[in-house]
């Protein structure tokens, strides 16, 4: 089989990962969680999480009714390191809502015309009108990190980022609109594993970009950027949830709990909802330094 730029992702595995992560990923069992500060030693058993999710999908599905009947607009910000679970948690959320009111905004990489817009204009197109969510796969947080590690931007275009940044986000919230945002963090070694599961699985080798192979030997210059962008971004109005993501059902819990709290809609049941596990889950802090 043909692997993906041709095998750069197992290259890498094998000729330059850190040898502590090449052991980790070597030496793991089924289901056992690499990373070894996460506060689970394996993963959540999948009839447990099914048992949790059901009846969160229709806490999910009468939210949307509420938001739907009220004109409440909301806005999920999606963000993390690569492979850190992005992808599933929104499937898990967006699975049983109406498309027509809930949509996922993923932008693929700005045109011509609008790399010379004013940065935040293309995100402002895609927030939502009364009755409506939007879940963004990624979103204006892309200038404070990855461009930033990639030389993608200048710091001068960074640091503008920054200083427009709180008003901007405090528009959008003085607008009335809802925004959440989530930050997703993934171990090195589990980000790699699942890096090297997607190179080989036909089915999900589309997930893979050569920012993804490029970014592989980055995971310092990543984490200083995350650190950075994380400070000075955690706004009382528009504060960051860390959720660590070494266990993908664990996650995707943790996220529509997230949600779920956020909001008053017709028909919330707290009991359903549950206590967000704050093992895994909180602010900038809990995300792990490096």
């Amino acid at each position: 089989m043909d692997l993906p730029f041709n095998g750069a992702i197992s290259q890498y595995f094998k000729e330059t990962a850190p040898k502590d992560v090449r052991k980790a990923i070597e030496k793991a069992g089924k289901d056992e969680i690499l990373w070894q500060d996460y506060p689970y030693r394996a993963e959540m058993k999948k009839k447990d999480y099914e048992a949790q999710m059901a009846p969160l999908q229709i806490q999910i599905a009468r939210m949307q009714a509420d938001v739907k009947a009220t004109g409440k607009r909301l806005v999920v910000v999606f963000e993390g390191r690569d492979a850190a679970g992005k992808g599933g948690a929104i499937a898990a959320l967006h699975t049983n809502m109406n498309p027509r009111v809930a949509s996922i905004v993923a932008l693929s990489k700005p045109t011509e015309r609008e790399a010379a817009e004013w940065y935040f204009q293309r995100y402002v197109n895609w927030l939502p009108a009364a009755g409506e969510i939007a879940l963004f796969d990624r979103s204006w947080y892309n200038r404070g990190i990855v461009e930033h590690v990639f030389g993608f931007c200048t710091p001068d275009q960074r640091a503008k980022f920054f200083r427009q940044l709180s008003e901007f986000e405090r528009m959008i919230v003085d607008e009335g609109i809802i925004l959440i945002k989530l930050w997703l963090e993934v171990g090195q070694a589990e980000q790699l594993k699942r890096f090297l599961d997607r190179e080989q699985d036909p089915l999900k080798q589309w997930k893979l970009s050569q920012i993804d192979i490029d970014g592989l030997s980055k995971w310092n210059e990543y984490s200083s950027a995350i650190e950075e962008t994380l400070d000075q971004s955690h706004f009382k109005y528009a504060p960051w949830t860390v959720i660590l993501s070494d266990d993908k059902l664990r996650t995707r819990l943790c996220v529509i709990q997230n949600i779920l709290q956020a909001i008053d809609y017709k028909g919330k049941d707290e009991t359903v909802i549950g206590k967000i596990d704050d093992r895994i889950c909180g602010g900038p802090k809990k995300r792990p330094k490096g």
